[in-house]
């Protein structure tokens, strides 16, 4: 399996190369500001006590406090987290926003876990890294199998130690406890924008089109729905990580939504053809929309792609090699840190909206996650077309230029340029 973060480097390192990034300031932008390794014990339900490991990455905050998820998952690593606080160093640019990159992560497997063993990971978690956190130093939010109300937990034990209210510790909380209207399907909402900025300056139209969606957690079912309720589109096959299914015809939203809540999987869903998710991503569709985890999309399948359009909503899906024969055979892909920026953006209203005691109404968020994700597709779509470059190449060329320039500003590197 290839390690994210040495993708994540190499596709830094080609942006620095075209961008004739000074050798001192690219070493700088190579490898995260800050790394934190926690152990963290939890007593468990049968009274053992169980140590997890966790991580906390602050990559860059030069644009602002680091931001960026935790993440739940059995096969975490310290270089996956790595990765990923450096794609959201380039998202949070990307798309704009006055904030830094972070990750946080633990190696565990929620699904075997009760609510009660949850909620004490979730604080004990909380209790290791606070020292490291805060509202003007780093922000997390939920990820990979972390939620609503896991951070929660996390905020209110943070209050605990700090002894005070302080709701913009942390994002994607449920709005009851000063999370944001419109946080749930922003991911999917923001990729949805991307995708209808690409159609049209593609000339695909939507409406009708074949979809597919490997991944059915958060941000593929609120695709899922988006992607019939904005464009009309038929989304022809999904899956989740034990299997897929496919129902040329098209697959209702709801009623797929509702059999994964009983079963806890997609597969099995009468009158679709079972698919595996190998088999989802090579599906004649127009739109291909991976959800799922890192490095799906090879150059061992690349070839085999036969969609138009890939909207990356998961992070790293794509490998360097892979990008290339995409572009090479003429399927435009919207990377995942443009595409699945929408997540990151809202968390930041919430952030707002916390600093300032307001609240703002669905239709307000949504205006504003629109106005941003148009503008950060339409920045990186010229940059595209200037530079006779694929798109993931584009974006890195923006937001890596404004992070640069941003640590030159602060004295932090003598020069942007050789």
């Amino acid at each position: 399996m290839p390690n994210p973060f040495e993708i994540a480097q190499s596709q830094l390192d080609e942006a620095a190369k075209r961008l004739n990034l000074d050798a001192d300031l690219h070493h700088l932008l190579r490898e995260p500001m800050a790394e934190h390794k926690v152990r963290i014990p939890v007593r468990m339900d049968n009274g053992a006590v169980k140590i997890f490991t966790g991580f906390r990455i602050q990559y860059n905050w030069s644009r602002g406090p680091c931001k960026g998820g935790i993440r739940f998952h059995p096969e975490e690593t310290i270089d996956t987290v790595r990765a990923l606080a450096a794609w959201m160093t380039w998202k949070t640019a990307v798309v704009d926003i006055p904030l830094g990159g972070g990750k946080g992560g633990v190696i565990c497997n929620p699904k075997e876990m009760s609510v009660g063993e949850l909620e004490r990971l979730s604080r004990g978690y909380m209790r290791a890294v606070a020292k490291f956190l805060g509202p003007e130093v780093d922000v997390p939010a939920p990820d990979v199998y972390t939620t609503p109300q896991i951070m929660a937990w996390m905020m209110d034990e943070y209050e605990v130690i700090a002894e005070r209210h302080v709701p913009g510790i942390i994002t994607g909380k449920p709005v009851n406890v000063g999370g944001s209207f419109g946080r749930g399907d922003a991911t999917a909402r923001g990729g949805m924008v991307c995708l209808r900025e690409a159609a049209n300056a593609l000339g695909i139209h939507l409406k009708g089109a074949t979809v597919a969606i490997q991944g059915y957690g958060n941000a593929g079912a609120h695709a899922h729905q988006l992607c019939n309720e904005m464009f009309g589109c038929t989304v022809v096959a999904v899956s989740d990580s034990r299997g897929g299914i496919h129902l040329q015809q098209g697959l209702e939203c709801h009623h797929v939504a509702e059999f994964k809540e009983r079963n806890g999987t997609v597969a099995g869903y009468p009158g679709a053809k079972a698919i595996t998710n190998e088999e989802l991503l090579e599906l004649d569709v127009d739109i291909l929309i991976p959800s799922a985890l890192e490095n799906v999309i090879t150059d061992a399948n690349a070839a085999k792609v036969k969609a138009k359009i890939v909207a990356e909503l998961a992070n790293g899906p794509t490998t360097p090699e892979a990008d290339n024969i995409l572009h090479q055979n003429g399927v435009f892909v919207i990377p995942d840190f443009l595409c699945n920026a929408g997540g990151v953006t809202v968390s930041y209203f919430e952030q707002v909206q916390n600093a300032s005691n307001d609240r703002w109404k669905e239709a307000e968020v949504h205006r504003r996650l629109d106005e941003v994700m148009t503008t950060a597709f339409t920045n990186v779509f010229m940059r595209r077309a200037r530079e006779e470059v694929h798109t993931r190449l584009a974006a890195y060329l923006v937001s890596v230029e404004r992070v640069a320039e941003a640590c030159v500003t602060r004295g932090w590197a003598g020069s942007r340029n050789k």
